[in-house]
């Protein structure tokens, strides 16, 4: 029998076998009252599941399997065990993101690999029930003859990449081959309907992004490394009012920013980027209007893919080193202080809180 614990549960996504990684599935770690991470070991084997999304109501995980090209939900079963709930259910290429609606109405899966942006209707236990394709993306700069896929150099190829569940019901998904961000509605039984595109400059490379309680959205890009700002007008729709650099002192070659999240008070905003491995940090003006980067600091392991941010502590996922890191974050400046923990852990991907 498991032994229970009470400490916080923070699942991890991995790359297994299947995709060049290290992981066997998804992982289970506890948090310490000291902000560190104690290995549980692993909840269910799952092929590459790269990104997790938690249901806001029942004890359900859900996770897209990059390689394989499928979502599956997994059911809660013990403190830090999980089992398979239903079948695995056909994606996109490269499926890499999958977000929840805040009522467990549905999940929405990003693909990397063809721009797919699929919605997967649940029933009340979490149980996937239906899957509904998104209308593709328009390349705003489809005629631009400096335009070019970052990936490859050749012909844009969209590349969706993630979903933000906004407060005012909306949704919107970043797409960062076509340097676009676009906002839906939500119709049950039909899926995501368009209601607006905001484009960002060319190459950006729009990645994850994350709302302020002011209603601002912040989104990092991969391939400027830079935050985007984006904030609603009076008609409803969302403009780029700022692009802020990650660091003060500029990115090096062959970097690539990965995760942004906030503070939970929402005073300070973190970057992750891959290559110089670095954790950038920024203040958020007292409106949430505008940042400003005030530091950087190695990540502490190679390519920091996520990061979670809870309590005064960050946690750091890093890919290629196989470790999840913890620092101490300063109670003022924001900033991360020294190593205070590391978690061996295979290739992880994704740092979510269990509860």
């Amino acid at each position: 029998m498991e032994k229970q614990r009470t400490e916080p549960i923070i699942w991890t996504g991995s790359y297994t076998a299947d995709n060049g990684g290290k992981g066997s599935g998804i992982g289970a770690a506890a948090v310490r009252d000291d902000g560190g991470l104690d290995w549980l070991g692993t909840a269910v084997e799952a092929p590459s599941p790269s990104f997790l999304a938690v249901h806001p109501a029942v004890p359900v995980v859900y996770a897209v399997g990059e390689a394989a090209q499928t979502v599956r939900a997994y059911r809660r079963t013990g403190n830090a065990q999980l089992e398979p709930f239903g079948e695995a259910w056909l994606a996109g290429a490269a499926a890499c993101h999958v977000a929840v609606d805040p009522h467990g109405r549905f999940i929405v899966v990003a693909c990397w690999g063809d721009g797919q942006v699929l919605l997967f209707e649940l029933d009340d236990d979490g149980a996937i029930t239906s899957r509904l394709a998104a209308p593709p993306a328009a390349d705003p700069y489809v005629e631009d003859p400096s335009a070019r896929d970052i990936a490859t150099g050749g012909d844009r190829v969209s590349r969706a990449h993630a979903t933000l569940f906004l407060a005012d019901g909306r949704i919107l998904t970043t797409d960062l081959g076509f340097d676009v961000v676009r906002s839906w509605n939500y119709s049950p039984g039909v899926g995501l309907i368009p209601d607006h595109d905001v484009a960002l400059p060319l190459h950006s490379g729009p990645r994850h992004l994350a709302q302020h309680a002011s209603g601002t959205v912040f989104i990092v890009t991969e391939y400027s490394i830079e935050v985007a700002i984006l904030r609603k007008g009076p008609d409803g729709r969302y403009a780029l009012t700022g692009l802020v650099p990650v660091f003060a002192n500029g990115s090096s070659e062959g970097d690539a920013a990965a995760e942004l999240a906030l503070s939970p008070d929402g005073r300070f905003a973190y970057a992750g980027v891959r290559g110089s491995n670095r954790i950038g940090t920024l203040e958020v003006d007292d409106d949430g209007t505008r940042l400003r980067p005030i530091g950087d600091a190695p990540s502490g392991g190679d390519w920091p893919r996520h990061h979670l941010v809870r309590d005064g502590w960050l946690h750091v996922a890093h890919e290629r080193s196989n470790d999840v890191v913890t620092f101490a974050l300063d109670p003022m400046t924001g900033l991360p202080e020294e190593v205070h923990n590391r978690l061996q852990t295979g290739s992880p991907t994704v740092l979510i809180l269990a509860d």
